[in-house]
């Protein structure tokens, strides 16, 4: 298996470097080595009784839950123990931290997506040396045991006899096989004449057959020459699959920022609720307002509460999604690190964008080349028409039939050659042309097929470089948005006087949105230049899964974002995270 194994590690170096990828998958043949030693697989009788646990409705208990349980405390347990920190906000020991390029090389070690994408490309390399050797000379031993049992006039004769053929084939690189043997026969008597009671003879045997017609030329390296075919096409996938992995890998961490964000948002608010809330109540306490305005802002703190409650929900339920998604156990702390990923706007036409994708998308060209195979099936269907015509010859060289032990002392003068030539006309060749109008109309729908993932591609493209301005636009309407609202807040608090509760409460709630709707701009147009950079195929992945840039990419490295680092705050004093918003 060790040189099984490196064979394996051979080619994939080979097709990898033909591709210019900068990454080979790895595979843990040791592990693979452990799981055949598996007893359960050789222990077949554990599938015939599989075990079914599915208790009754009177073998199941139900606990019911105190009413009067602090249900807010147990959220925020909840909450500690998804973010690594305790109740009280300080960061675990045994949290771990992790970043964009952190996750990045995860997803590439322990990803399960990864790992299966990896073992494609391995079976495809694996499939291949299997046919390759089918190519080459091949080795066998057959030894054959038999007893003779006859009489002559009454009298028994019983014979051992063994028979041993070495010998070795090969297929010819155009159709037919070529065989050479070496076949011992040994005859023991066993009861009889006691002369000759041990005879052996050797012989020498060389053969061949080739077709001239049907299954000559190409079509007999057919299983060859599409298994050499679907390795190039399963290095594409997978160096394909490395980019997709990196841009959504990299969508679900900005989520995750943004929820942080958003959190940090509501926090904000809800302070500013609170604030407000207890200044109303001073002014209904000193008879300057009705004392109803204090139930409106009460009524708002309460909504405050539960839209907060409901985003760490949310972000509790993505981060353990993304846990699942990396590899790591859903139990595990996890801290995420918000870090600033600002690549540049691309400067790129529709036009040189077209010219990119259709130039560089790997999957496009993988359904270009199937077309060549579908037209390489259409010659082989239309081959499997013509008359059988096999030529074929052999050569036998045998030991010196005088001598009842011959060893290895041939005689060529006892040597036979033989030759033939067999022609096989088709008198019903219907399935065959049937074949034909199959692999015809498979070709047509290859061709379909490629000038629609074409257009697709097309579309793709112009759709991700428009989706960038658009995200850029957005950002900037947000920004703005951001400012009226706070300029707007400002002003009412300037004059509280003057306006009344639910005034401010509304200019409270339009500037979370403003933030909220802010945060998921600067999102959308990171994520928006990674689809272009993906879609256009100009996305490279370096050798441990992270974003490698560009030349001419002048973009700010990924590192940590001024102030980032704290997981989103839990507590109820309403303290504002600015580091989380900042990083996002």
């Amino acid at each position: 298996m060790d040189a099984i194994d490196r064979r394996i590690d051979a080619m994939l170096q080979n097709r990898s470097s033909q591709l210019r990828s900068n990454k080979v998958p790895e595979n843990d043949y040791a592990s693979e080595a452990a799981q055949t030693a598996d007893r359960k697989i050789r222990d077949h009788s554990l599938s015939t009784d599989p075990k079914t646990n599915n208790p009754v409705a009177d073998e199941l208990t139900y606990k019911p839950g105190e009413e009067a349980r602090n249900v807010s405390e147990r959220l925020n347990e909840y909450a500690a123990d998804a973010y690594g920190t305790d109740t009280e906000g300080a960061g675990l020991k045994d949290a771990r931290e992790l970043d964009l390029g952190q996750s990045w090389r995860i997803a590439q070690k322990s990803s399960r997506e990864f790992l299966t994408a990896e073992e494609d490309y391995l079976l495809a390399v694996i499939s291949l040396l299997a046919e390759q050797h089918r190519w080459e000379p091949r080795f066998f031993n057959d030894t054959t045991l038999g007893t003779t049992n006859g009489w002559t006039d009454g009298t028994p004769a019983t014979a051992l006899n063994a028979i041993n053929t070495l010998r070795v084939q090969k297929k010819l690189p155009y159709g037919g096989q070529a065989e050479a043997a070496w076949v011992a026969n040994m005859s023991q008597q066993l009861v009889g004449t006691v002369s000759r009671g041990y005879v052996q003879a050797s012989a020498l045997q060389l053969s061949a057959s080739v077709p001239l017609l049907r299954g000559a030329g190409e079509v007999a390296r057919e299983p060859l020459i599409q298994a050499e075919r679907d390795v190039i096409y399963r290095a594409r996938t997978f160096e394909r699959f490395r980019r997709q992995l990196l841009v959504s890998i990299a969508g679900d961490y900005f989520q995750l920022v943004q929820i942080q964000s958003q959190i940090a948002n509501q926090m904000r608010s809800l302070d500013s609720l609170r604030t407000f809330q207890r200044a109303t109540q001073a002014r209904v306490d000193a008879g300057r307002i009705r004392a109803f305005e204090v139930n409106i802002a009460a009524n708002d703190v309460l909504n405050a509460e539960a839209a907060l409650a409901n985003l760490r929900e949310q972000y509790i339920l993505q981060l353990d999604r993304f846990k699942v998604r990396l590899g790591l156990e859903v139990s595990e702390r996890v801290v995420i690190r918000p870090l600033a990923l600002e690549i540049p706007m691309p400067d790129s036409t529709l036009d040189d964008a077209t010219r990119s994708a259709l130039e560089f998308r790997l999957d496009l060209q993988n359904t270009r080349d199937r077309v060549d195979d579908a037209r390489r099936a259409v010659a082989n269907a239309q081959n499997d028409t013509l008359p059988s015509l096999n030529v074929g010859g052999s050569a036998i060289v045998i030991t010196d039939p005088r001598t009842e032990i011959g060893g290895v002392n041939f005689s060529p003068q006892d040597a036979t050659i033989t030759g033939n030539a067999t022609l096989s006309l088709p008198l019903d060749n219907q399935i065959e042309r049937l074949n034909v109008r199959s692999a015809t109309i498979a070709l047509q729908q290859r061709q379909r097929g490629l000038e629609q993932a074409r257009d697709n591609v097309v579309v793709g493209v112009r759709s991700a470089l428009r989706n960038i301005d658009l995200a850029a636009f957005r950002l900037k309407l947000a920004e703005q948005q951001v400012q009226i609202n706070k300029r707007r807040l400002e002003e009412q608090l300037l004059k509280i006087d003057e306006v009344d509760a639910k005034q401010v409460v509304d200019s409270q709630n339009a500037l979370l949105d403003a933030e909220n709707r802010r945060d998921q701009a600067k999102t959308d147009l990171r994520n928006a230049i990674l689809n272009y950079l993906l879609e256009s195929d100009q996305l490279r992945v370096a050798p441990d899964g992270t974003f490698q840039p560009l030349p001419g990419m002048d973009m700010t490295a990924i590192q940590s974002a001024p102030g980032a680092g704290d997981p989103p705050p839990m507590g109820n004093s309403g303290q504002a995270d600015t580091a989380v918003k900042d990083g996002q």
